[in-house]
C-alpha cells in the first residue's frame, strides 16, 4: 500500500512553504496529489492532525474518494475538526484504541458591519452543510442529528465512533500508541504571521539570488537577525527590521 500522512495543521497550497519552513507538521491538498498521481496501489492514510483548513480538507477529502483503489484510514491519535472530514473518505476506518475524534460546526474570525456579519453568518451555515454531506455518505445518521453532534463540539472515543458510524473497526494498536489530548499540538498561524514570514522569505530568497555576502559592521550598526531569530520574532509577534 501506499501510505499518505496526515499529520499536524491542514493547509492551504500557498501556505505548506510556511510551515515546512518554520519546522511545523503540515499535509496540503498538493501534497496528497502528488502521491496519488505516482501510485497505482490501494493507499494507507495515517491521520494524527488537530484539524485546519476546511477548504484544504474538502479538497483532500474529494482527491481520496475519487480514487481509482482502495483507500484505508487509520486513526492514530486524534482526528479533529477538519482532520475528522478527511477521515470519512476511508473506504475502510480504523481506529486506535486509544484514538480520538471530535466533530464540531466551522468557525471563523470576523469583522466588519451588520452585513458583512450576517454575510458569514450565511457563509458558515453553508459550510456546516457541507461537511455534514460528508458524515452523513459515512454513517447514514439524519442529518439534523449530526449538525447536533456538531454543535456540541462532540468527541468520540474509538468506540464512540465505531458505535455511531464514523468509524468501521478499532485496531489493535500497537506497544507505544500516540496518545493526543489536545485539539492541534500545532500551532494554526494567522494571515499576519503568515504575511510576514511571506516577506522574509521573499527578502531571504532575493538576497540568495543576488549572491549577497555579509560585511563587517561597525559597533553603531545593528547585525541583520538569523533567519532563526527572525522567526521566533514572528511567533512572538515582534517586529522585524523595524518594519
Amino acid at each position: 500500500m501506499t501510505k499518505i500522512n496526515v499529520k499536524g495543521v491542514i493547509v492551504s497550497n500557498d501556505d505548506a512553504d510556511i510551515y515546512d519552513w518554520l519546522g511545523y507538521d503540515c499535509v496540503s491538498p498538493n501534497q496528497v496529489e502528488d502521491v496519488l498521481n505516482n501510485s497505482d496501489e490501494d493507499i494507507e492514510v495515517d491521520i494524527a492532525s488537530g484539524g485546519g483548513s476546511v477548504f484544504a480538507a474538502s479538497e483532500i477529502y474529494t482527491m481520496l474518494k475519487a480514487y481509482s483503489g482502495k483507500v484505508v484510514v487509520n486513526i492514530q491519535g486524534l482526528a479533529a475538526s477538519a482532520a475528522s472530514v478527511i477521515a470519512m473518505a476511508g473506504d475502510e476506518i480504523n481506529m486506535s484504541p486509544t484514538s480520538q475524534m471530535m466533530i464540531h460546526k466551522a468557525s471563523t474570525i470576523s469583522m466588519g458591519n451588520a452585513d458583512d456579519f450576517a454575510h458569514d453568518s450565511k457563509m458558515l451555515d453553508v459550510m456546516d452543510q457541507s461537511i455534514v454531506n460528508a458524515y452523513e455518505a459515512k454513517t447514514g445518521m439524519d442529518r439534523d442529528d449530526i449538525l447536533q453532534l456538531m454543535a456540541n463540539e462532540t468527541w468520540m472515543t474509538a468506540q464512540d465512533a465505531v458505535d455511531k458510524g464514523f468509524a468501521d473497526n478499532i485496531s489493535a494498536g500497537s506497544k507505544t500508541p500516540q496518545v493526543v489530548n489536545a485539539v492541534s499540538n500545532q500551532p494554526i498561524l494567522n494571515s499576519t504571521a503568515i504575511a510576514k514570514i511571506k516577506t522574509v522569505l521573499a527578502k531571504a530568497r532575493d538576497a540568495k539570488s543576488k549572491n549577497e555576502v555579509e560585511t563587517p559592521i561597525n559597533n553603531k550598526e545593528k547585525p541583520t537577525p538569523s533567519l532563526k531569530d527572525q522567526k521566533l520574532a514572528i511567533l512572538l509577534g515582534d517586529e522585524i527590521n523595524g518594519n
